[in-house]
């Protein structure tokens, strides 16, 4: 219970600070990445993903090795893969991602997740 109520102090100073400071808005995060989801569209088929599967594979790994996908998973309802991609914003990795075999294909939804560093971390910093 007590990290419970930790993370969720956290989330409200995320919240409040900028209105404790006398903001109106809140301060925008610097980007560092981009959070990408990816699932088949509605009516799309498992032999139609995995007939162009190894294609994905082949095309997927290299981008990795080149350090534009930090990290990956397998989505924990089977529904299909995140990608964490060093990305400067979602214009960047949605024209990455687009290039890959799935989605030139039209078989995969994808949305998009800009991220960056945690902002109540700064008020550790504070006097």
């Amino acid at each position: 219970m007590k990290i419970e109520m930790s993370y969720l102090l956290l989330a409200f100073a995320t919240v409040l600070a900028p209105t404790a400071r006398g903001q109106s808005t809140p301060p925008q995060p610097k980007i560092t990445g981009v959070l990408a989801m990816l699932s088949p569209k509605p009516g799309v088929t498992v032999e139609q993903v995995m007939k162009i599967m190894p294609a994905e594979i082949r095309a997927t790994v290299p981008l990795y090795l080149d350090g534009k996908i930090q990290q990956w998973f397998t989505r924990g309802d089977g529904r299909g893969v995140v990608f964490l991609l060093n990305c400067k914003d979602v214009a960047e990795a949605r024209a990455l991602l687009e290039g890959l075999p799935l989605s030139k294909e039209n078989l995969m939804d994808e949305q998009f997740i800009p991220v960056g560093p945690l902002l109540p971390l700064g008020i550790l910093l504070r006097d």
